[in-house]
């Protein structure tokens, strides 16, 4: 068996998302029938569940009809599972099996380079988002002031409370147990900075199209975009901001991005 063989069974989804199939993937890691296997999806899913993750996000149980002869079909259980829910299976299959040796050291692998992948990407949108986060908060002031803001960290709270369900920026900040000189917006990932950029530019926008005046006609307006943008979220399926994840500084963002761009220029030149 060589490793190519995962990939050879990998399979995409409707969403362009790869995903293996358990059914195809216990006869590769050793087992000779689907019952014995079940115990270490369920083992691997306990894992998952353990390091924070989501089960369904990689372990979604699915229903598919198999041909049983002469045209007949009948529906099994089966799992789609990601790549992450493999590393797990693998780590928590039967370690007498070689087949199990074998993927635990190509999942790993595989795991830790899309990991790497992952972390690289969410880092130039962290990096980018909050940069457009700066400038259009420059924006978002001038025409605050426009409109006759003299209190404008008031005016901040106004659009955060809509965004995040009532809760001030002292509220977000004790939320995210951040120190007191550390700047919320340097601790968002790339989904949380990018519903506040659409926050910011969005009532920058009102302000100036609708030519608001008064400090308080324009501290609702900011809440009512804010509470719009959340509204949205929830609409979309997706987490409210004051849920996600804490992130790391997006200085650290910084750092990798210029690292890689040394180690590149490095390798041209040698």
């Amino acid at each position: 068996m060589t490793n190519n063989i995962f990939e050879q069974i990998k399979k995409i989804n409707e969403y362009g998302k790869e995903f293996w199939s358990a059914r195809d993937l216990y006869k590769l890691l050793g087992y000779t029938e689907y019952g014995k296997f079940l115990p270490a999806i369920e083992r691997a899913k306990e894992s998952c569940k353990n390091s924070g993750q989501k089960i369904d996000d990689h372990f979604a149980g699915v229903s598919d009809m198999v041909l049983i002869g002469s045209g007949a079909e009948r529906a099994v259980d089966d799992y789609r599972l990601s790549r992450y829910a493999c590393y797990l299976i693998a780590q928590n299959g039967d370690p007498r099996k070689e087949e199990i040796a074998l993927a635990q050291t190509y999942f790993a692998i595989q795991t830790r380079r899309q990991e790497v992948r992952e972390l690289q990407i969410e880092d130039s949108k962290r990096v980018f988002l909050r940069d457009e986060m700066k400038e259009h908060n420059k924006n978002l002031v001038q025409a605050a002031k426009q409109a006759g803001v003299v209190n404008y960290a008031n005016f901040q709270d106004f659009g955060y409370m809509g965004l995040y369900g009532g809760m001030r920026q002292r509220d977000i900040h004790a939320k995210k147990k951040l120190h007191k000189n550390e700047v919320i917006l340097d601790h968002m990932g790339s989904e949380e900075l990018a519903a506040n950029l659409f926050r910011a530019t969005q009532a920058e926008a009102k302000l100036k199209r609708e030519n608001i005046m008064g400090e308080q006609k324009a501290n609702q307006t900011h809440y009512d975009v804010g509470k719009k943008v959340r509204k949205t979220i929830a609409e979309l399926g997706g987490t409210m901001p004051e849920k996600l994840p804490v992130s790391e500084n997006v200085k650290e963002s910084r750092k990798r991005i210029k690292a890689e761009q040394k180690l590149l220029k490095f390798k041209k030149k040698n």
